[in-house]
């Protein structure tokens, strides 16, 4: 297993006012470093991310990306060629930043040049982005599915007391899968919204629970175009986020039938507010109202 630091202690200098403010002060920061992430050998892509889950990670990008279907399309993870040499000790170290997939299907070697479909908004246009994601998405997103607006809230608010990283270094972006009684199944951090989505995603394929229909994703972030394109390749019916949502992510869910939920803030007392961007049909609104 991998060096893992999510967090650092730095000094800083704080000012009040205009004013130096009780001198230096220990703060925490959160890590961020490259993953370089490499496919049967080569170099498939680059991302910055907090350490941490790498395996999780990449298991859930590849799978975004329509590259890996589930657990067993993977033969071998492994760190490598990271090694750097220690210019005080002269020993090798492993920086655990970069990775190589294996798969149990040779054929999957990276293009050279490959447009990924999480960063196809950028020079196409919003049509060519979503259909990307219609050619490579192999499950269709449930309509029989109901939620109750108060487990949504419920979720928002237990989600942030148990971002540890962001509680430290307040730095980082959170994501959860929460079932419909309003567990959260599991927790990722990552300095990258995009990376603590893929972390959850490649959990939930490492234990053969795709399509989640059973679940809806919580971000602690906006809804992006990337983070609605993952849940649809993974099956999930429902996003909820704490902060807007972009236009290509309304159209993308709305082409798919995904609800999307905004501006999640949950109160002390268990209720609060959220805005229902598409398909608000999913939920139980008179259980709100009650």
């Amino acid at each position: 297993m991998g060096r893992v630091t999510d967090s650092t202690r730095i000094r800083t200098v704080r000012v009040r006012d205009g004013k130096l403010y009780a001198g230096r002060k220990g703060d925490h920061v959160a890590v961020e470093e490259p993953l370089d992430i490499r496919l049967n050998g080569q170099q498939l892509s680059l991302t910055m991310r907090t350490p941490g889950n790498d395996v999780e990670l990449i298991h859930g990008f590849l799978h975004a990306e329509g590259l890996i279907r589930d657990r067993e399309d993977v033969a071998e993870a492994r760190y490598c060629d990271g090694a750097v040499v220690d210019a005080g000790s002269g020993f090798a170290q492993n920086t655990y930043n970069v990775m190589d997939f294996t798969t149990t299907r040779p054929q999957l070697l990276p293009q050279v040049a490959r447009a990924f479909t999480t960063t196809s908004a950028c020079g196409v246009c919003g049509a060519e982005s979503i259909d990307a994601v219609r050619q490579k998405s192999r499950y269709t997103l449930l309509q029989s599915w109901e939620a109750d607006p108060h487990v949504i809230l419920r979720a928002a608010r237990e989600l942030s007391d148990q971002q540890a990283v962001f509680a430290r270094t307040g730095g980082v972006h959170a994501a959860a899968l929460v079932d419909l009684e309003g567990n959260l199944l599991v927790v990722r951090e990552d300095v990258g919204r995009h990376n603590a989505v893929d972390k959850v995603i490649g959990w939930a394929l490492l234990e053969d629970r795709l399509p989640l229909r059973d679940c809806f994703l919580l971000v602690s972030s906006r809804a992006s175009f990337e983070i609605v394109q993952k849940a649809c390749m993974a099956g999930i019916p429902l996003v909820a986020c704490v902060s807007a949502a972009s236009s290509l992510a309304v159209e993308t869910a709305r082409e798919f039938g995904q609800t999307l939920v905004g501006f999640t803030r949950a109160r002390e007392d268990g209720d609060g507010r959220m805005n229902l961007y598409t398909h608000p049909e999913r939920l139980d609104l008179s259980a709100a109202e009650g």
